[in-house]
């Protein structure tokens, strides 16, 4: 037992270091250097040496004891930024997924339902196109055209960075969950938000590691926006530090959009493979592939609903 505390306690003070106290003081560090050099010099950093030099505690007794008090103040510190950086990453987070961006207040919502209606309308432009070159193609295979044809891979893709279903949110990571949640309620009508709690204690360890895994990889790509924000404030003092900024900022977009496509696929994979077991533990008959009927009765028992199913048992799963 005794090993067990040691080996987390080893582990949560790495992910303290990592996480809080290694990224706040390069912010820190940043910090002075945008206070030290300014726009003047931003790379004298032979001044930024002498500047730091200068403020060595005077020697006698107790330096020792100051030099440590003050570590362990600057460690503090630097935790501290990193907690304001998480917040503030959850706050980003929220805003890139915009669940709730129709009920956000002015002019923030306005701003995201333009971005939506164009989105929608660049969908419908990508789509048509795609459409309209697949018709073109079929035709040709039909009157017997020589070659394989072209390739409309490009043509699907180009429709998928837009979003995978019509757009409901002003940003791209938002609607790939969204894209998420509508098909399983489409193809097994099935709310994720009241079906997946459940979902998640029937899941193995291997893909629980998994969503877990790229849940800890998408918030971290999200705090790195925060830090961003917090490096572009810098620009006010020292120009670099927009550079630095733009640097994190398109960083933290790729990796966003990577993260949140992996998490997104492997929940949707995860209530596809085991919406049946849930199913069996709820005392739900299943035979075959769950289909929309089974999908509506789980929703149901963990909505409290049971009563719909009782009144509608006459009805053949669809």
């Amino acid at each position: 037992m005794g090993g067990l505390l040691s080996e987390l306690g080893k582990q949560l003070a790495e992910r303290w270091m990592s996480l809080l106290v290694l990224p706040g003081a390069m912010f820190l560090a940043a910090v002075l250097t945008a206070r030290t050099l300014g726009h003047a010099a931003p790379f004298d950093f032979g001044h930024l040496v002498r500047e730091v030099q200068t403020w060595h505690p005077a020697s006698g007794e107790g330096t020792g004891a100051r030099l440590v008090v003050l570590l362990l103040l600057f460690a503090l510190l630097a935790a501290a930024t990193g907690v304001v950086a998480q917040t503030l990453g959850s706050l980003v987070e929220r805003l890139w997924f915009a669940a709730d961006w129709a009920s956000w207040p002015r002019p923030l919502r306005t701003i995201a339902g333009w971005r939506v209606t164009r989105r929608r309308r660049r969908r419908i432009r990508a789509r048509t196109a795609y459409e309209n070159e697949r018709q073109r193609v079929g035709a040709l295979l039909a009157a017997g055209a020589p070659g394989e044809g072209p390739d409309l891979s490009s043509l699907r893709l180009a429709v998928s960075r837009i979003s995978q279903e019509d757009p409901h949110r002003p940003t791209w990571s938002g609607d790939r969950m969204h894209a998420m949640a509508l098909r399983l309620d489409r193809d097994l009508d099935l709310d994720l938000a009241a079906v997946w709690p459940a979902l998640w204690q029937l899941l193995p360890d291997a893909p629980r590691q998994q969503i877990e895994s790229a849940r800890e990889v998408l918030s971290r790509a999200t705090t790195l926006t925060a830090w961003a924000v917090m490096y572009a404030c810098l620009a006010v003092w020292w120009w670099p530090g927009a550079v630095l900024a733009a640097a994190m900022f398109a960083t933290a977009w790729l990796r966003t959009r990577a993260a949140t496509d992996t998490y997104a696929a492997l929940v949707e994979a995860s209530v596809h493979l085991y919406v049946g077991e849930l199913a069996g533990h709820l005392g739900l008959p299943v035979t075959g592939v769950p289909g929309r009927r089974t999908g509506w009765e789980i929703t149901c028992l963990l909505q409290g609903r049971r009563h719909l199913i009782e009144l509608t048992a006459h009805r053949p799963q669809r």
